[in-house]
């Protein structure tokens, strides 16, 4: 996380993400397993031709430049390895990968998405091997914050998120937003962004009647639904309400701040401060219309930073956050970004975690900082420059962190949850369901979760 002083933001942050994401969540299992015996491992990655099989979702601009780079280096401190890049959109990868690891072939090293939904699955069905033993070989046990490495841990049979085996390491930093543009919100008489959701709400009311689109929105691959709702509701409940949520130690989903954040969005749509018909545009066309000054406010993450960066319209284009009210700083989802992890059934394990340390260590993230991204663990003397894209992602994570104020992405909650909250946000933003029947649905899933 990105910071003038690196290791308070970053330590600030896991602080943030450990408050709320510690224990047993329902389902999971009372004591988990220790874990398993790998045998030796080494630095060592030999001197036969060996190519390494590489699956990740880094599609965006920047991350994509940047891994680019990160394997052609690779492959030139290793010459005797090549790099076999499958590269997929989130969306796809989410569809794709349970088959590829299932297969006979699967691949060396893959970008696993943490939680119950894919990488709780994939440790339970045996797909992947935990690293612990190259975590203090290569010192990830000491370079990451135990709380962030908990994230990325799970009890041997996959039943307990933040169990004991570590399954992977991540690359960047993530933080979901609100960028705005500058230009636009003057063209409508407002001077500086919103603050909370109902500053937004009367902003958009604003804009759509000076004649510009409020809301950059696209879905088409579901998984921006839950940007949305859960930038809504975490700007709404707060902190601790969403984590005690997501993470089952309190709370419902069809709880009022829950069904008020899905009223919001609905009204949103109905108002037409959303882009029409979202469900069937992409959210790289709902980026490229704002970064085009085509609209006011686009709600995603900091990977879009670098893209924002190229826009036509990046030296007008903000990035804050909102602040529920009565608290004291703005709170929104975040974490860290998908799980670099090694597959159980790769003949290269040494080779597969040399290239899992290459592409996250801290020569790396100077790399992902050159090319627009926030490293999970950013360099000493990264400072940008204030009223710049990433002056104000740098500033807003200095602020969350001292609050303590990031919540969980809302798919962690249980191992259906994310088919079923992106499903039901298309639902809720077409009118097919009502706020009421959108968080029910919600609850249903999660009541079948605690069930079995």
């Amino acid at each position: 996380m990105k910071h003038s002083s690196k290791a308070t933001l970053l330590l600030g942050v896991a602080a943030a993400v450990a408050i709320g994401l510690t224990g047993c969540t329902p389902g999971g299992s009372a004591a988990p397993a220790a874990s398993q015996s790998l045998g030796p491992v080494s630095k060592d990655v030999g001197s036969g031709k060996t190519t390494l099989t590489v699956w990740d979702q880094n599609t965006d601009t920047g991350i994509n430049d940047a891994q680019q780079e990160l394997n052609d280096e690779f492959e030139k401190a290793h010459p005797n390895i090549t790099i076999k890049r499958v590269s997929r959109s989130f969306a796809d990868l989410k569809t794709t990968l349970k088959l590829a690891l299932s297969g006979n072939n699967p691949p060396d090293v893959v970008q696993a998405n943490q939680g119950y939904p894919d990488m709780g699955a994939f440790v339970k069905a045996g797909f992947l091997r935990p690293v612990d033993d190259y975590a203090k070989l290569y010192g990830w046990d000491s370079y990451y914050p135990s709380s962030l490495l908990k994230l990325n841990s799970f009890s041997s049979d996959g039943k307990t998120w933040q169990g004991d085996d570590l399954y992977g390491v991540s690359q960047t930093g993530e933080l979901v937003g609100l960028y705005y543009n500058k230009a636009v919100l003057r063209k409508a008489g407002i001077d500086s962004p919103p603050k909370t959701v109902a500053e937004l709400t009367e902003d958009m009311q604003q804009v759509k009647a000076s004649g510009t689109l409020p809301l950059s929105y696209g879905d088409v691959e579901k998984s921006p639904g839950i940007h949305l709702y859960g930038l809504v509701l975490s700007a709404l409940a707060g902190h601790d309400a969403v984590n005690d949520l997501v993470a089952g130690k309190s709370g419902s989903w069809t709880g009022s701040d829950e069904v008020q954040a899905a009223k919001t969005i609905t009204g949103w749509v109905d108002k037409g401060y959303v882009t029409e018909g979202a469900n069937g545009v992409s959210r790289d066309d709902a980026v490229a219309a704002f970064g085009k000054g085509q609209s006011a406010f686009l709600i995603t993450g900091t990977w879009y930073q670098a893209t924002l960066e190229a826009a036509a319209s990046a030296k007008d284009i903000g990035f804050t956050a909102l602040t529920p009210d009565g608290a004291s700083g703005p709170v929104t989802m975040g974490g860290e970004g998908l799980a670099w992890a090694i597959t159980s059934k790769t003949g290269n394990a040494n080779a597969a975690a040399a290239y899992i340390d290459f592409v996250t260590n801290k020569d790396a993230a100077k790399v992902l900082v050159d090319k627009g991204n926030l490293p999970t663990v950013v360099p000493d003397g990264d400072s940008p420059a204030s009223g710049t894209i990433a002056g104000d992602i740098t500033s807003e994570y200095e602020s969350i962190s001292s609050s303590n104020s990031i919540t969980p992405y809302l798919d962690y909650a249980t191992p259906t949850f994310y088919d079923t909250i992106t499903a039901a946000m298309q639902d809720l933003v077409a009118g097919k369901a009502s706020p009421e029947q959108y968080t029910k649905t919600l609850q249903d899933d999660y009541a079948g979760f605690v069930k079995q």
